[in-house]
């Protein structure tokens, strides 16, 4: 099948990747601050501020001052039940002693330690991490359900250069590979969900396709979507015939596709030995590409160009012959059997040329 393959340039998104990762750092940093603030401010109240009490008392006491440097490191050691000395009698100093073990076990249960080891351990938070990679997206395009179709739509959509984010309620390991190699984050979770579809970025995405194996939970996410985003370009997968009606006429879908319609060309083409692309519409009209090989006596087979794209109202925008290829041809060029051309018409025209090319 014929296929169409954009390159977009790619400079600007080199220059503004760094910038994204910082706001994605930025941002991801911020939730962990947000899980784990209450041990953090306390660790720090207690080995900075606790410190800085411990010495001034023991000066007090002692008559012996206690470096800045080192007083946060033997609270440290209270805290870990490492004393740097016999215990004072003065119990103002001794109630630090007894104070901190305790302490220290409400900022480890609270989560202190898992917010240093997640903070420089980002692979251990990867979901997290792709949500933020994620928010810092703007004109990108949104794929619910990253199957065999999204996938591959994926694929097909970072190779032209456009920035992707998958939703999907589950993945699989050769997917997680896939999708990280493309540089694609995927939220794994109910697409359904208008928070998930906020954390996606659905109100500055360019388009959003909805194309799970399900045709209900395709319609209620478009439902959330087009809520959230009046203006975004949607684009649908559907099985249901009525559906497919309902969304276009009522939902502002701008296309609904399912994949029996788009095979349909390429079994048919196959059966009778050409290639035709899915319709396109135009003004309330079906075009059609086709590149078919001329058959011998067709009413092709000795027509000039020019000729047969008069006569048959089609554009004939290359023509093949022994290894040469030329686009747009010239109009004086005769057809001959064994040719290869591609024609751009009408599809009922297609439709036609196609029966009367196999007629000698």
């Amino acid at each position: 099948m014929p296929y169409t393959r954009l390159v977009f340039p790619r400079g600007r998104r080199r220059r503004t990747r760094f910038a994204r990762v910082m706001r994605a750092l930025w941002r991801d940093t911020s939730a962990l601050w947000r899980e784990f603030r209450v041990p953090i401010v306390v660790f720090l109240l207690v080995t900075l501020g606790g410190g800085w009490l411990y010495g001034e008392l023991y000066q007090h006491a002692r008559g012996h001052d206690i470096p800045l440097i080192d007083r946060p490191y033997i609270m440290l050691q209270l805290m870990i039940l490492e004393t740097p000395e016999v215990a004072p009698p003065e119990w103002y100093l001794v109630a630090f002693w007894y104070l901190l073990p305790p302490i220290a076990a409400f900022i480890i249960g609270r989560g202190a330690v898992d917010f240093v080891r997640l903070f420089f351990n980002r692979g251990e938070r990867r979901r997290a991490w792709e949500e933020a990679v994620a928010s810092t997206y703007r004109n990108h395009i949104i794929i619910l359900g990253v199957g065999h179709v999204g996938l591959r739509v994926a694929r097909t959509l970072a190779g032209m250069g456009f920035e992707v984010v998958g939703i999907d309620v589950k993945s699989k390991p050769e997917t997680d590979i896939e999708l990280a190699a493309l540089g694609i984050p995927l939220l794994v979770e109910d697409g359904r969900s208008m928070g998930v579809l906020e954390r996606a970025g659905l109100r500055s995405a360019l388009a959003f396709i909805a194309c799970t194996a399900n045709d209900h939970t395709n319609l209620e996410a478009i439902m959330r979507a087009r809520d959230l985003n009046p203006n975004v370009r949607i684009v649908a997968r559907m099985w249901d015939d009525q559906f497919s009606k309902q969304m276009k006429q009522f939902m502002g879908v701008e296309a609904v596709m399912s994949a029996s319609d788009l095979a349909a060309p390429a079994f048919a083409g196959s059966a009778v030995g050409v290639e035709i692309t899915q319709t396109i519409h135009v003004n309330g009209m079906d075009y059609s590409l086709i590149r078919l090989t001329v058959e011998p006596g067709s009413f092709l087979d000795g027509q000039e160009v020019g000729t047969l794209q008069t006569q048959n109202q089609m554009d004939i925008v290359l023509h093949g012959r022994n290894g040469s290829t030329e686009v747009q041809p010239s109009r004086q060029i005769v057809v001959q059997a064994g040719d290869t051309l591609v024609i751009f018409a009408r599809h009922d025209q297609i439709l036609s040329v196609v029966s009367r090319n196999r007629k000698a």
